[in-house]
């Protein structure tokens, strides 16, 4: 039967109405000024971001948002909208001791070590892991690499908060707060892997504190468990002077060397600080495809020197920025750590041209992707990525005038310019308030236990 010529018009109509009809999306950012940080390093000045199902859907004009339909629209009025940076180096817990022990010698052993010892339980790893995701995700980082004691407490913390992380368990060659037994972390940090094996924010990781606090033997089995199980590791390296002593007088080695020699220098293991590298170790290191977590504030400030990060990354290594622990570098946002980056690596090759802002930036976004080997899914705005997104108050008296934008950020811009914060998809803070948590409450937990641990330190544990 030949249909009339109206109901044929109006066939061919609805069809082209139903091509023409907005796809659907769950969150839409628009009239964004969008740092990609892609593989061209394009910035769109008035663009927009459609994320569906925890991914970026697509990334382009403002006009793109038109073909999209989203139960939640953010305008962003000409703000800057850059992907999550990537803490590749923390302990958030240690929250809890910030402020002790600034200024003094041999902290670790004579201050850090034991008021964990005699005061960390799970109570204290969960708020003060809960207190250092909050100020990451006000400052900008969407995911944070840790390692400490209850890792299983950090991970409910993150949970709690929506934070991406890559969290170790701790192993040592003595008694920890979480196992009696030396070594006693493997164990743990198997269950903790197997507890979160699929969780979708979660990776597990098994964190070796260095070369000088466990036995080679141990070594060998954390890299079996590592490969095993497909884990990160995650460890302090080249960090101390009596670290490189040592391990040269024992082992004829250096760190990096001894690590390959036990199996560990694999493209799982995340290397943190890296003072004290040679150029045969930076090799090596490139050859084994590392990661590497430059942690320049912390490192300054306990006067130990400055890692030779820039010539990592210029030789093509995997290098991400780190904060290091709150007791360390004190604060855990890396855009405050942006301008220390690039200007110490001037400072110390005498060279006002060398680490430009972009290379910072570099290295606190996609830089940290690659040092977890995840930069196909984080570390830049582009389709298929995991939507880990933040906004930057374009109207902040830091960023006007705005004249090269990578400028602003790593020389101007502070952690209380990031106005809003997306992790998988989900908008975590908006314009500063925190969605998923009470930060009152937090507040609170902590002030009393500072007032506990203030106690404990009166009455003896120094």
């Amino acid at each position: 039967m030949r249909l009339p010529l109206f109901t044929c018009f109006a066939l061919i109509s609805s069809v082209l109405m139903l091509s023409a009809a907005p796809q659907p999306a769950d969150l839409i950012i628009t009239h964004a000024h969008i740092v990609t940080m892609n593989a061209t390093r394009e910035i769109i000045q008035d663009g927009a971001v459609i994320i569906k199902d925890a991914r970026i859907l697509a990334v382009g004009p403002a006009a793109l948002a038109a073909n999209y339909t989203a139960p939640k629209t953010i305008d962003a009025r000409g703000d800057l909208v850059l992907p999550g940076m990537i803490n590749t180096h923390t302990h958030a817990s240690m929250t809890v001791f910030r402020g002790l022990g600034d200024d003094v010698r041999d902290r670790l052993t004579k201050l850090i070590f034991p008021l964990e010892k005699n005061l960390i339980d799970r109570e204290l790893t969960y708020w003060g892991a809960l207190h250092g995701f909050i100020e990451m995700v006000e400052g900008g980082v969407t995911t944070a690499v840790d390692m400490y004691y209850f890792e299983d407490e950090v991970a409910r913390a993150a949970k709690k908060i929506g934070i991406r992380g890559v969290l170790g368990e701790s192993i040592l060659n003595f008694p920890t707060p979480d196992s009696p037994q030396p070594y006693g972390g493997l164990v743990y940090a198997k269950k903790f892997a197997a507890d979160y094996r699929h969780d979708p924010l979660i990776t597990p990781a098994l964190a070796p504190h260095a070369p000088y606090s466990l036995d080679a033997d141990h070594l060998r089995l954390v890299a079996q468990a590592s490969a095993e199980l497909d884990l990160p590791v995650l460890i302090h390296v080249a960090e101390m002077t009596d670290e490189i002593t040592t391990l040269r007088k024992n082992h004829h080695m250096t760190p990096v060397e001894y690590l390959d020699s036990v199996g560990l220098l694999t493209p799982r293991l995340v290397a943190a600080h890296c003072i004290f590298v040679t150029d045969s170790d930076i090799a090596l290191m490139k050859t084994r495809d590392i990661g590497i977590a430059h942690n320049m504030v912390a490192n300054i400030k306990s006067a130990k020197g400055v890692s030779p990060a820039l010539k990592m990354h210029d030789d093509g290594l995997r290098v991400g920025l780190g904060t290091d622990g709150p007791m360390s570098g004190n604060t855990l946002d890396l855009i405050g750590q942006l301008g220390y980056v690039a200007k110490l690596h001037k400072l110390d090759r005498k060279d006002r041209n060398v680490m430009p802002a972009l290379k910072a930036m570099e290295m606190a976004t996609l830089g940290g992707a690659r040092a977890l080997h995840r930069e196909n899914d984080l570390g830049s705005l582009e389709p298929g990525k995991l939507a880990d997104v933040i906004i930057l108050d374009h109207e902040s008296t830091a960023l006007i005038p705005l004249y090269d934008v990578y400028s602003a950020l790593v020389y101007a811009a502070g952690p209380r310019d990031v106005r809003t914060t997306i992790i998988h998809g989900r908008v975590i803070m908006e314009d500063r308030k925190l969605l998923t948590i009470d930060v009152t409450e937090v507040k609170t937990r902590m002030r009393a236990i500072a007032a506990r641990i203030t106690a404990a330190v009166a009455a003896g544990i120094k």
